[in-house]
C-alpha cells in the first residue's frame, strides 16, 4: 500500500503558497514523519500548458488560460493515478496551510465512500456545492480518475467543467462529508485544522501587489469596483497573515527557501514585496487561537 500522501496543486503564480503549505502540514503534525508531501505543478502536464484551447464551464465555451492563476484546478484528480490506486491521498489547494494534524484524515475511517469533501450548501448560488478544494481520497475506488483521459475529454468538451469539480460526475454514493473545519474558508479559530485563505484578493502574502486573475464584472457598477480593486487587499484577520510569514520564516530559517529565492519570487510580484520585514516580525510567532 502507498504511503499517505498530501498532493498540493499548483502552477507558476501560486508556487510559493504550494510551498509555505507543504511546510504547515508537516509543521502543523505530531509525527511529520508519517506521511509524505507532494507538490503538483501544473507545468509538468503538458496538456493542462497548450495555448488555444478551450473547455464547456457551466454550459457555455470558455477559452482556457494556461497562465490563470487557477490553471491548477484539473490536477485534482491526478492522485489517485500519482498513488498507483493505492492508499489515502489528501489534496488541496495552494492556499490551503495544515493548522490541525492531517494525520487525524489519514486515520479516519472513511466508511467505504471514496471521496470524502466539505460540503458547502449555497455557494455559487448551489445548494448542493461540494469543496473539491480539500479533499480526502481512497485511491482504490477511484480507478476511474484518469487524469490524461479526463484532460482530453475536458478540452474536447465532452464534459463540464463545473460537474467535474464539484463532483456531480461521481455516484453521490460514494461521496461522504468532512467538517467543515477541514476546509475552513478564511476561518482561524480553535477548531480550523485546514486554513484555506479561498478569497483571492486577501491572500496574505499578496497585499498591495497587482491584480492578477480576471475580476469579474457583473453589473454597471462592476467597472467602477474593478477600478478600485486593481491590487490584492489586506486580510482582515491580521492572525491569517502571522500564521503564514511564521511558516515562511521556518521555510528560510531551515534553507528550504533562499532569500535570493525569495526576492525574485517578490520581483515577480508571486509575493508582497514587504515580506522580508515582515518573516522578522513574525519568526516564531504561534498566536493561534487556544482551544476551549
Amino acid at each position: 500500500m502507498s504511503r499517505p500522501t498530501v498532493f498540493i496543486q499548483a502552477n507558476a503564480r501560486q508556487m510559493l503558497g504550494a510551498r509555505i503549505s507543504a511546510e504547515s502540514f508537516k509543521r502543523a503534525s505530531r509525527n511529520p514523519d508519517s506521511f509524505d508531501v507532494v507538490i503538483m505543478d501544473a507545468a509538468d502536464y503538458p496538456r493542462l500548458m497548450a495555448p488555444g484551447q478551450s473547455i464547456l464551464r457551466a454550459g457555455h465555451i470558455r477559452a482556457w488560460d494556461p497562465d490563470d492563476l487557477q490553471s491548477f484546478t484539473p490536477l485534482r484528480f491526478a492522485p489517485p493515478k500519482l498513488m498507483n490506486y493505492s492508499g489515502k491521498a489528501v489534496v488541496v489547494d495552494p492556499d490551503c496551510f495544515g493548522v490541525g494534524d492531517v494525520a487525524e484524515l489519514f486515520a479516519r475511517d472513511m466508511a467505504g465512500k471514496a471521496v470524502m469533501a466539505v460540503p458547502r450548501p449555497g455557494h455559487n448560488k448551489r445548494n448542493d456545492y461540494i469543496a473539491t478544494s480539500v479533499m480526502l481520497l481512497d485511491c482504490a475506488k477511484l480507478t476511474h480518475w484518469d487524469p490524461d483521459k479526463d484532460q482530453d475529454d475536458l478540452f474536447a468538451q465532452r464534459f463540464d467543467y463545473i460537474d467535474w469539480i464539484e463532483l456531480k460526475r461521481e455516484d453521490p454514493a460514494t461521496v461522504g462529508f468532512l467538517e467543515p473545519e477541514w476546509n475552513h474558508f478564511d476561518t482561524l479559530k480553535p477548531e480550523t485544522r485546514i486554513l484555506h485563505t479561498t478569497k483571492r484578493r486577501t491572500q496574505p502574502w499578496k497585499t498591495g501587489l497587482p491584480v492578477d486573475f480576471t475580476l469579474r464584472e457583473r453589473g454597471p457598477l462592476d467597472f467602477l469596483r474593478r477600478l478600485k480593486r486593481r491590487r490584492y487587499e489586506p486580510h482582515p484577520d491580521p492572525n491569517q497573515e502571522a500564521l503564514v510569514y511564521a511558516i515562511l520564516a521556518d521555510l528560510v530559517d531551515k534553507g528550504s527557501l533562499s532569500k535570493n529565492e525569495l526576492v525574485a519570487e517578490m520581483a515577480a510580484n508571486h509575493i508582497r514585496h514587504d515580506s522580508l520585514d515582515l518573516i522578522e516580525r513574525y519568526r516564531g510567532w504561534n498566536g493561534l487561537p487556544a482551544a476551549a
